[in-house]
């Protein structure tokens, strides 16, 4: 572990120097990417160079309580060894932590799905809810939402609806919001209150960029249409929505909440990049599934993970057995404590796989 900490501390110190040089000053792609690659590393950097203080400290320290010290000395040089020695773990944890695999879609924006499925209007009614809840969520974290795609219910809430968070990190908190979410709770067109269960799906991609999927011309055939609202009924004239298809696999990916019709073919294509790029994922993915089936799920967005009970104010993450009774604070987009959970359960796999 030192060895890897030391060569990631020169590999730190070689960034200072090259961002120093006038050459990478003028070329804005190596200034980006090393600025990139020394931000990543300076987490690590920092830890590793408290750990060397911590433990010349903690050796210097110890020779002294091998001195002749008075009992008054002693044991404050003993209670310095102890507040060293607590640090020095606790340092240990946090970089066996940073020295993990990172997933390389961590720093990504993502682009999410997503979709009312088992109980009509109430699963649509609560998709709605599902994206003021990561809308909200956004906000906290300083990110930018935009629609992409959306199709509505009758009573307002959303059939399916598509929209990009920009911002870094974005995926490295959202990815664990892939699959099925199930709500259970007295739908407001339920005159018997009764309590129903519904669910809505959500899929979470990273952003593909055109360098990791590449799209041809040829390869896709383009539709336009007119944009429609909830009910069908057509909200305006021109034929602005477009309908984008990947022919070699069949993946369609649509866009009608722009007026321009060149902004809603980009905004599709994003899309589609991104599907496709889900899709290629996925299969690699299964190849390995029976070897690293994790504990915090597959992204797959038939998988149940999450449970709403609106009656006892209560939200259960199935994955990880959390249950936390703020239900409210959780749906007005306060969902870092999953997230958190989540992080630390994926964490804690990998360190007992020794990876």
């Amino acid at each position: 572990m030192l060895d890897r900490l030391q060569s990631l501390a020169d590999r730190y110190d070689k960034l200072s120097e090259l961002l120093c040089d006038p050459d990478v000053a003028n070329d804005t792609k190596k200034l980006r990417d090393y600025s990139k690659e020394q931000s990543d590393l300076q987490p690590a950097y920092e830890a590793y160079t408290e750990y060397k203080k911590v433990i010349e400290e903690l050796e210097a320290a110890k020779a002294m309580q091998a001195e002749k010290l008075d009992d008054e000395m002693r044991e404050m040089v003993k209670m310095e060894i102890e507040e060293l020695s607590a640090r020095q773990q606790e340092l240990e944890e946090q970089i066996r932590i940073l020295l993990l695999p990172k997933d390389p879609n961590d720093d990504k924006n993502v682009i999410v799905e997503i979709r009312g499925a088992a109980g009509g209007d109430e699963a649509a009614l609560f998709a709605a809810d599902l994206y003021r809840m990561y809308t909200r969520f956004a906000d906290n974290q300083g990110w930018k939402v935009d629609i992409m795609d959306v199709n509505e219910s009758d009573l307002g809430g959303f059939k399916e609806i598509i929209f990009m968070i920009n911002g870094r990190g974005a995926y490295s908190k959202m990815k664990y919001e892939s699959g099925a979410h199930r709500v259970q709770r007295i739908p407001a067109t339920e005159s018997g209150g009764r309590i129903h269960t519904s669910t809505s799906t959500v899929a979470v991609m990273p952003e593909a960029e055109e360098v990791d999927v590449e799209i041809l011309d040829k390869d896709i055939r383009v539709d336009t249409f007119c944009s429609s609202g909830a009910g069908g009924q057509s909200v305006n004239t021109t034929k602005s929505a477009v309908r984008v298809t990947h022919i070699p696999t069949g993946i369609v990916a649509t866009c009608q909440d722009g007026k321009s019709q060149n902004s809603n073919k980009e905004k599709a294509l994003q899309v589609l990049r991104a599907r496709i790029s889900d899709m290629m994922r996925q299969e690699e993915e299964a190849k390995y599934a029976g070897e690293r089936k994790s504990k915090v799920g597959t992204g797959d967005r038939s998988e149940r993970i999450r449970t709403y009970n609106f009656p006892q104010s209560r939200v259960t993450d199935h994955r990880i057995n959390l249950t936390v009774h703020k239900l409210d604070q959780v749906m007005n987009g306060e969902i870092g404590d999953l997230v958190s959970a989540l992080t630390l359960a994926e964490q804690a796999e990998l360190m007992d796989k020794g990876e």
